[in-house]
């Protein structure tokens, strides 16, 4: 799982990152929009697009759902944001700038989503990349079962 993010200078970082790609690409720069990049930024847990939008209503913001639907477009076409579908039915997004690459857990039973990272995934992907002289980008590793703890707080009784 995410953690909540630590530094304000990166979320700072962030914002510039977000206004220089909206002012290229002759988008408007609006509060709501920022309010969806933060909710992103902020977050200890993997959001889809209702959750945000939920949180921000809640929040007192006066947004649309077809408005958060249309940032995170945005947001994903600059990089800040990562757009992950585990095959639940919908997508999840999480922050992109400066998170390390990890890979997923996810749990067939209640959904739950693991976040993980393990330096011998790198190590496979610079061998293969080696073997097959192919430039590796990005990879995303997803591993779907059944959580295996008696006390799992995610399972549903």
């Amino acid at each position: 799982m995410p953690v909540a993010l630590q530094n304000p200078a990166v979320l700072a970082e962030v914002h510039e990152l977000f206004r220089g790609y909206l002012k290229n690409h002759k988008q408007r720069q609006t509060p709501e929009r920022f309010g969806i990049l933060d909710e992103i930024y902020l977050a200890d847990k993997h959001l889809n697009a209702d959750d945000i939008f939920m949180q921000l209503k809640i929040k007192g913001a006066h947004i649309s759902r077809a408005t958060v639907y249309n940032t995170l477009e945005l947001l994903v076409a600059c990089g800040l944001v990562a757009k992950r579908e585990f095959g639940l039915g919908q997508a999840l997004y999480e922050r992109a700038y400066q998170y390390k690459q990890h890979d997923h857990l996810i749990c067939l039973d209640c959904n739950h989503v693991l976040e993980f990272c393990d330096p011998r995934v790198q190590n496979i992907r610079q061998m293969v990349s080696d073997i097959y002289q192919f430039e590796i980008t990005q990879h995303a590793l997803h591993l779907y079962g059944h959580c295996k703890k008696e006390a799992c707080e995610h399972k549903s009784v």
